[in-house]
């Protein structure tokens, strides 16, 4: 909803500036999305007139002007001055810019001489005032301006144009008659609305009206009005108003129309009586009419739509457009002008079916006041009298099942209840009373029968929300929540999920939220899972089922990453998977575990003088995932996995139990995701992430460590972790740590064999070891790889 405040303010006055009318409308619901002024700033423009034009010595285009500026000069002397516009000619009115005026765009006015002649000021355009994009010549005013005035206020160009972002439910504030309604109930200033009477029947010539569908159109009006002049212009006061609520001006007729859908809200339309046959019905169209709009579509129309006829066609979309058949023109003498309610839901959704909509059809799908039929009739019917003359005819009104809104109790109690504030009833009869709303008290309560023109009050919460209109979001108290606070506990043997977060974001990485919910392809290319769990109303086709695995999701925002030019990239995510849960047959059921996925990409370190530029592997994110996880030693084991490099993946264990994978991914889908290298990442259950270990108290030794180092060949298939595994469980005392440090193949060692060396840390906490004790604990350790493994020693 688009209008002028000077518009406003001729229906109540309220001692508000611009913006704290504009606050008042948006606290009370009604949001003003924009405020800006119809002109730009400019000053010192007076409307002149031009005496006399004579042509430029010295150039072809140019003429020189006599301009009366009226009282302005002072002297009563005519300004002189250049003009170039194609228009100028003695006689006219147009805005002039006095020396020393300021126009937009920081144009300053002067004194100064055009090709030898001196010009003193400057004759102006729309386009140079800032009023239109485009001008051609002079802004001509009409013959009446009053020579010496001040254009701004000639043409009241401080005025503001308000924008309503106004929801569904507040159809009553479409016009500017509701929004003065609004305004003097939010600030009790009181309010002045049209003066309509019945306008006086000078003729006979009636057309009778037919409702052949009643329940969509329960009330039409219309009367016919004889020796219309259709040329005769629109008021500039009319024109100026329309303008600037967002309407062309068309013709008179036309105008009229408009004019009183803004002023009163009520959507009306005049159809040449002349092209019209028989009487006008409000029916329901019949298959395979076709009606031609005034926006010149030629519509095939479907039974379930209203339409307006006569004895032979559809004349108009009832409640959208009027047809082109039947429209008024500058011909036009006789017009039949209707004034109808059309009921929401005969409306709703009608224009958009053919791709269009009207400013009628968004009032009368949100509803329009069928209490204001006969007046906007009246009001239209007075104007076209007044700006094209004419002959009245008597009203034709017919009437079906006009809608009910039935009474509603407002509870005093209730309302404290809701809004929290102890409002007395008097206070809400005082409040009820700013809006109007008729009401008979019971007590404390309130019986409410909402008027004709609010289709928003149904129920009591709706009355609730006008009491807090009125008494002002901005004054209802917004205390501090009270309530006690207890430091909750922190188990020791987990740790915050935003440590887990924070350690891999000391570590490079960055987090990422993607959607539960992801491409099939993704859960059969990277889970191998045929049968994922799908959604019976997906947000979009591609995104169609649940994810079992996050890996699919850190890929997506690798590549999106790669097409942004990012060469280095560290990615982690937690959140749920859903996978079926088979043990919850015979009714199916899910598990939604919670997993934490990271991938690295590009070089190892960041960009840097002293870097190699080596690319990522799998041992710096199986670092990574081990600093994650210290001080808990996890075990890795090779791992078949349909989203890694077979033969660059391996299953995480800790404590013995499964609790994720890592790996290279599988250079199938580096090539089908269009990866130049692949990237490495891991996945793993998020409770081992938060597992923390409870700290043991370990004597330290102040007695020398011993180191050996044991080398042993062994069979070059053999996982190294099961070799780990059986000489920790074999190692005795004195031992306190072994790591492999070195791998071998090639000269010296068997083909088919390699080479592992060990570092073995032995220590005692009592007393120095000695030399057999460390001897005797070698040889047991060599004698169990002898026999388990088949190793021998490296010579």
């Amino acid at each position: 909803m688009k209008f002028s405040e000077s518009w406003l303010r001729t229906f109540v006055n309220p001692a508000l500036s611009s913006a704290g009318l504009s606050h008042l409308l948006t606290m009370a619901g009604l949001e003003v999305e924009e405020l800006e002024p119809v002109a730009p700033a400019f000053d010192q423009v007076v409307v002149a007139q031009v005496l006399e034009v004579v042509k430029h010595p010295d150039a072809d285009r140019l003429k020189v002007c006599q301009v009366d500026i009226g009282p302005m000069s002072g002297s009563g002397t005519p300004l002189q001055i250049v003009c170039g516009a194609p228009n100028v000619a003695p006689g006219l009115k147009v805005p002039c810019a006095l020396p020393g005026a300021r126009l937009p765009g920081d144009f300053k006015i002067k004194v100064a001489k055009v090709r030898g002649i001196e010009s003193s000021g400057m004759l102006c355009s729309a386009k140079e005032l800032g009023l239109a994009e485009d001008a051609s010549g002079l802004l001509e005013l009409p013959a009446d301006a009053p020579v010496g005035t001040s254009l701004r206020s000639y043409l009241d160009l401080d005025d503001q144009i308000y924008t309503l972002k106004l929801t569904p439910n507040r159809a009553d504030c479409l016009s500017l008659t509701g929004i003065a309604r609004e305004v003097a109930a939010l600030t009790g200033t009181p309010a002045t609305y049209p003066d309509i009477r019945p306008a006086p029947v000078s003729t006979h010539a009636s057309r009778p009206v037919v409702l052949e569908a009643s329940l969509a159109c329960p009330r039409y009006c219309g009367r016919v009005i004889s020796g219309v002049n259709a040329r005769a212009a629109t008021p500039e006061w009319m024109r100026r108003r329309l303008e600037r609520s967002g309407l062309r001006s068309i013709s008179a007729l036309v105008d009229v129309t408009n004019y009183v859908l803004l002023e009163l809200g009520q959507p009306l339309h005049a159809f040449d009586n002349a092209k019209l046959k028989g009487s006008v019905r409000a029916r329901m169209a019949r298959a395979g009419e076709s009606l031609k709009l005034l926006n010149g579509q030629t519509l095939t129309l479907a039974e379930d739509v209203l339409v307006i006829a006569d004895d032979s066609q559809p004349l108009a979309l009832a409640g959208i457009m009027g047809g082109e058949a039947s429209s008024v023109t500058l011909e036009t003498t006789e017009i039949f002008l209707e004034s109808a309610f059309f009921a929401p839901k005969a409306i709703a959704g009608r224009a958009r079916r053919y791709n269009f909509s009207s400013d009628s059809s968004h009032r009368f799908e949100r509803g329009v006041d069928f209490g204001n039929t006969l007046n906007a009739l009246e009001r239209a019917t007075a104007l076209v009298l007044e700006i094209c003359g004419g002959e009245a005819g008597p009203i034709t009104e017919a009437r079906g099942e006009l809608p009910e809104h039935p009474p509603v109790r407002l509870r005093t109690a209730r309302v404290k209840k809701v809004l929290g504030l102890a409002f007395s009833a008097d206070e809400i009869a005082a409040l009820l009373g700013r809006l109007a709303l008729p009401f008979v008290r019971e007590g404390d309560d309130f019986i409410i029968t909402p008027p004709s023109y609010r289709f928003d009050m149904e129920i009591e919460a709706d009355l609730i929300e006008e009491v807090a209109r009125l008494h002002g979001y901005d004054n209802i108290p917004a205390p501090a929540p009270v309530g006690t606070l207890a430091m909750l506990p922190q188990e020791e043997t987990r740790r915050p999920l935003f440590r887990v977060r924070q350690l891999l974001a000391d570590r490079g990485f960055q987090e990422v939220i993607n959607f539960a919910f992801v491409q099939e392809a993704w859960e059969q290319d990277f889970a191998a899972n045929m049968n994922p769990i799908r959604l019976a109303n997906p947000i979009a086709s591609q995104l169609a089922v649940m994810r079992s695995s996050l890996i699919g999701g850190l890929v997506e925002n690798l590549s999106t990453n790669l097409k942004r030019k990012q060469s280095r990239v560290r990615l982690f995510e937690q959140g749920r998977c859903f996978l079926r849960d088979a043990g919850a047959a015979p009714v199916p059921g899910y598990d939604q575990p919670w997993r934490l996925a990271a991938l690295a990409y590009g070089p190892a370190r960041p960009e840097g003088w002293g870097n190699d530029g080596r690319k990522v592997d799998y041992y710096d994110l199986k670092g990574d995932l081990e600093a994650l996880l210290a001080p808990a030693r996890l075990s890795f084991a090779r791992l078949d996995h349909p989203a890694l490099h077979p033969g660059r993946a391996a299953r995480v264990s800790l404590d013995g139990r499964v609790i994720g994978c890592i790996g290279e991914l599988h250079p199938e889908w580096v090539q089908k995701y269009d990866l130049p290298t692949p990237p490495v990442l891991f996945e793993i259950d998020l409770d081992a992430a938060v597992q923390a270990r409870l700290p043991v108290y370990a004597e330290v030794s102040r007695f020398q460590p011993v180191i050996r180092d044991l080398a042993v060949v062994v069979d070059q298939q053999l996982a190294l972790q099961d070799l780990l595994e059986g000489m920790k469980a074999a190692a005795k005392a004195p031992i306190q740590d072994l790591q492999l440090f070195d791998v071998y193949l090639g000269k010296g060692v068997p083909e088919g064999k390699k080479s592992l060396a060990f570092r073995i840390v032995m220590q005692d906490t009592q007393r120095t070891l000695l030399e057999a004790e460390i001897d005797s604990a070698l040889a047991d350790l060599t004698a169990y790889l002898e026999q388990n493994f088949a190793a021998q020693l490296r010579a």
